[in-house]
């Protein structure tokens, strides 16, 4: 039977980092920098315990960085034009390498990188990686291109702003303006750099999120150029639509449908260079900000990663809850982020002011797409459970990482260090407080404290990490091993709600079952407030599972701790009394 599936999102520059300066705007030297290599046979066996089935490396990609890898053959990046000093890992400057900085060998950074893949994939775990189709970084420079494949933009007619063929938009008549800086940013916190001012760039290109401007706001993504995806400056389509009833077909009628097209030659770049990944051992992808390039690109892109391999796991960054059907169905994504309703209400929950009733509704609306709503708490773009601008304690997270886990077959996403509870209260330079930076050289304290002078055995965890480690490990590897998980879902928190005394909206319940394993989900979200009370499950759930009056045996799958299921009349009884921030997963034994 498969599983569900777990992923650990990890920040590959920092996760092996053991320096602890922290210094704003420091160096490499001064505030230090993990590498593929940290990746050893015992951290990965120790992810591979924590309950995890694939690891989405995140930063591999060659992206823009201000450091000087000129003697092997890297030019220079602008700070202007680099957010932070390590550079953000969605400004990608050559597709066909990565990440130099990653590297103890940076001649041998593919080597290296390959040699991680199979370390990951001897302990028995998938390997996702990073595309950003929306843009490149602003000075692209395809140096690692195979034979035959021109790098973006160096076919272009730069003269025009749009044509079909062109990578780019551009500004003709114009040159590339740094924008303004205001409320006290300066490039790399001031320091006088070789290469500021160094990027000439004329004509102007548009920038990544969608700016026209050759001066672009210093909130645009200024560092990144708006790849053409065949979609016309008065946004008329230069390509083949889908038929209307194509969210129906398969990836292998897509595949078909693509093959006479004439598609733009940007779709034709992104597809060889997935593919590349697919061939040199990557098991899937995770598209940044997706929605933001054509439907019609990712079922021609999509369906050729399939035809390569059909387990390739695939996921995507999507934000509009009204697109999230057409992605799945007509884009051929195999999981999109559950973050607008689902992420969302958890987390207004978790802050004391949402209430329980919104998650089954939630549910209930997803209920037809449900298996492919990628769940997660923490990643790169949310804030640290337990800084204080989200709840400032990472036990609080705990029923909802429940919740997040168990009441749907989707995916269950974890980002490193949240286990530990790492609060990202550094002042790391571009970065602020609250997100792990993902542009500065920065140590990440409570996730290094596990990483114990890369023992990676948690010997410097104070104990509350240490127990909020083991919760995390107990609940990811129960729902890897579940079938129930699997498996059917029906909440009961509104019959619960509206029969039983004790019971309100700081609680939440819902049974999963399948043939050979039943469960009964009750938790309490509250930080202060204990709750008791008399839980019943409606007689049509126990008629399904084909339990007959009397008294079962139920155990708690997290802790082990035993309780009863009382049939009574057809309506079963469990008596529950949840400390705050409890959790039970009983199962029927």
């Amino acid at each position: 039977m498969q599983g569900k599936i777990v992923i650990y999102h990890v920040f590959t520059r920092l996760f092996g980092n053991t320096n602890t300066t922290n210094k704003p705007w420091g160096t490499i030297e001064e505030n230090g920098v993990g590498k593929f290599a940290d990746f050893t046979d015992k951290a990965l066996s120790e992810i591979k315990k924590l309950g995890v089935s694939h690891i989405w490396y995140t930063g591999v990609p060659h992206h823009a960085v201000i450091r000087d890898y000129t003697a092997y053959g890297i030019s220079n990046d602008d700070p202007n034009v680099v957010k932070g000093r390590a550079g953000s890992p969605y400004a990608v400057k050559d597709y066909y390498n990565v990440n130099p900085d990653l590297a103890l060998d940076p001649a041998k950074r593919l080597q290296e990188y390959k040699e991680l893949i199979n370390r990951t994939h001897a302990h028995g775990m998938k390997v996702i990686m990073d595309i950003v189709p929306n843009h490149v970084a602003r000075d692209y420079q395809g140096i690692s291109n195979p034979n035959g494949v021109r790098s973006f933009g160096a076919d272009d007619d730069t003269s025009k702003e749009y044509q079909k063929n062109n990578n780019f938009y551009y500004i003709p008549g114009a040159r590339f303006e740094v924008p303004d800086w205001r409320d006290g940013y300066k490039p790399l916190g001031g320091e006088r750099h070789i290469s500021i001012g160094t990027l000439k760039e004329n004509p102007a290109k548009w920038t990544g999120n969608g700016s026209r401007s050759p001066k672009p706001d210093m909130n645009d993504w200024y560092e990144t150029v708006r790849v053409n995806y065949g979609v016309k400056p008065d946004g008329g389509l230069d390509f083949d639509l889908l038929p209307y009833d194509f969210g129906d077909k398969d990836f292998k009628e897509h595949f078909r449908f693509w093959q006479h097209m004439d598609v733009p030659d940007s779709w034709i770049k992104f597809r060889d260079i997935a593919l590349y990944w697919m061939d040199f051992g990557v098991d899937g992808f995770r598209y940044d900000m997706a929605e933001m390039v054509p439907v019609e690109f990712w079922s021609f892109m999509n369906s050729y990663i399939k035809m390569r391999n059909e387990d390739a796991f695939l996921m995507a960054e999507v934000y509009n809850p009204d697109l999230y059907r057409t992605f799945i169905h007509k884009g051929k994504m195999d999981y999109l982020y559950d973050k607008v309703d689902f992420y969302d209400g958890l987390k207004h929950i978790m802050k004391g002011y949402g209430w329980s009733d919104h998650i089954p509704v939630v549910q209930n609306n997803l209920k037809d797409i449900e298996h492919h709503m990628l769940h997660f708490l923490e990643n790169h773009d949310e804030q640290r459970i337990a800084s204080p601008e989200f709840v400032g304690k990472a036990e609080i997270a705990k029923p909802a990482m429940v919740v997040s886990a168990t009441i749907s077959t989707s995916p269950t996403m974890i980002y490193f260090g949240q286990e530990v509870g790492e609060p990202a209260a550094e002042n790391p330079g571009f970065g602020s407080a609250s997100r792990t930076s993902i542009f500065d050289y920065v140590g990440v304290p409570h996730h290094q404290r596990w990483v114990n002078n890369k023992k990676f055995d948690g010997g410097q965890l104070t104990q509350q990490e240490r127990d909020l480690r083991d919760f995390y490990r107990r609940l990811l590897n129960f729902t890897l091993e579940s079938e129930a998980l699997m498996g059917k879902y029906r909440e009961i928190h509104f019959y619960n709600k509206e029969r039983t005394k004790g019971y309100n909206h700081r609680v939440l319940s819902y049974v999963r079952w399948s043939g050979n394993q039943k469960l009964v989900i009750v938790l309490n979200f509250d930080v202060t407030d204990s709750f008791s009370f008399d839980l019943k499950v409606p007689k049509e759930i126990l008629e399904q599972w084909k339990l007959k009056e009397g008294t079962y045996e139920i155990k708690d799958a997290l802790y082990g701790i035993r309780n009863k299921l009382n049939i009574i009349a057809g309506e079963g009884h469990i008596e529950v009394s949840l400390e705050p921030l409890e959790s039970f997963i009983f199962e029927i034994l």
